[in-house]
């Protein structure tokens, strides 16, 4: 049965945005999904959604979930290069410049579904400014889908996989080039991330802001919290 309402899954504030776009803009009855507690199957059902989109999430789907709707996630890589976690900031490690987004149907297996489609995302700026611009191109990519309803097909090629980073690999590194330290901040300079820093005994020193100017400097803004206690809360 065909159904105009549609389910957006989403945490971060520029998705958050972003659902207020798609619900101005493009037809149908859209819901917003920010609680796991809230995507359950009981209530998925009074809303009988074509769609169910996840522009960003940081839990499991239950697999009854994924199987009874059509559920289609947004992945910062040309998968099946870089399924995995933390993307944007194994991609600069890297030294990609540029990247696809691709909205693909989600299945038990993570970034392992078949692909709906692929857009070009560049991966200049901060970080902030890279997850508008996704939530700009996963706008374009949620329009295609609820007009042109395409079959996804398989992926294919090697799969690479990519390694969720943890808070203590936001710690600048001891060695490397100014271009790499500057990629080091811009890459987690978003908000709700941890920012990049540098331990100084009891104090923490976070970076944000970063620039290179022509005389091959680079500038930062430097926010410095006093640890205590507050790694034990």
């Amino acid at each position: 049965m065909t159904t105009n309402s549609y389910v957006v899954a989403a945490i971060k504030p520029w998705n958050l945005a972003m659902f207020q776009r798609l619900k101005a803009k493009f037809p149908g009855n859209w819901h917003l999904i920010t609680e796991p507690e809230a995507l359950v199957p009981e209530k998925l059902a009074a809303i009988a959604p074509r769609f169910i989109f996840f522009p960003h999430w940081s839990w499991v789907v239950p697999r009854d979930v994924l199987e009874r709707w059509e559920c289609v996630c947004f992945h910062m890589t040309d998968v099946p290069y870089g399924r995995g976690g933390s993307p944007l900031q194994n991609l600069i490690v890297r030294g990609h410049t540029h990247t696809k987004v691709t909205a693909l149907r989600m299945i038990e297996t993570l970034d392992a579904g078949p692909v709906y489609g692929k857009i070009e995302l560049s991966l200049e700026g901060a970080a902030g400014v890279i997850y508008e611009r996704l939530a700009e191109k996963t706008y374009e990519l949620i329009g295609n889908l609820i007009h042109e309803e395409p079959e996804p097909e398989p992926q294919r090629g090697e799969p690479t996989v990519f390694a969720r980073r943890t808070p203590e690999q936001s710690q600048l590194p001891e060695s490397g080039d100014l271009r790499g330290l500057y990629d080091h901040i811009r890459m987690l300079d978003a908000e709700t991330y941890p920012k990049g820093f540098l331990q100084y005994g009891e104090y923490r020193l976070e970076f944000t802001e970063a620039e290179i100017g022509d005389n091959e400097m680079l500038t930062a803004n430097v926010r410095i919290v006093r640890q205590t206690d507050a790694n034990d809360n």
